[in-house]
């Protein structure tokens, strides 16, 4: 009866670990999930109205194969410096009838002049409307 017993308490202690085990994995999984979520409070981006305003978009990009060049030459430039920061890499490079037009932030008045030389390399002085813009550090 003593085996027994014994055996009854370690089978006990066996499920009540895979129990705490599993409800542990549970609650660790779904708090991760609950950081995961994006904050409702933080504002969402939206450039819908200054997009519409503006004449120069990435939709009118130039389908010829020209203008397709100069925007691979302006991006693989632009990739290619260390000296960018990861936000002016993702400015919008659009050319329209070998006219470059750039768009986008960037964090700093260096950084918009780099690109803007960049961007004069591949397409010719005075091709480029460098609209970039200098974003303030929050």
């Amino acid at each position: 009866m003593i085996k027994k017993s014994t055996n009854n308490r370690s089978i006990s202690v066996v499920r009540f670990t895979c129990v705490m085990k599993n409800t542990l994995i549970i609650l660790l999984l779904a708090s991760t999930a609950v950081a995961q979520t994006p904050d409702s409070q933080a504002p969402k981006p939206d450039n819908t109205r200054k997009n519409a305003a503006e004449q120069t978009t990435a939709e009118n990009q130039g389908g010829s194969p020209e203008d397709r060049e100069i925007t691979k030459n302006i991006r693989r430039s632009i990739v290619k410096t260390d000296a960018l920061s990861s936000m002016a890499k993702n400015i919008k490079v659009i050319t329209i009838n070998k006219n470059v037009t750039l768009r986008g932030p960037v964090r700093s008045e260096q950084e918009k002049a780099t690109i803007g030389s960049l961007a004069e390399q591949a397409a010719g002085q005075g091709k480029v409307a460098n609209h970039l813009e200098v974003k303030k550090s929050e």
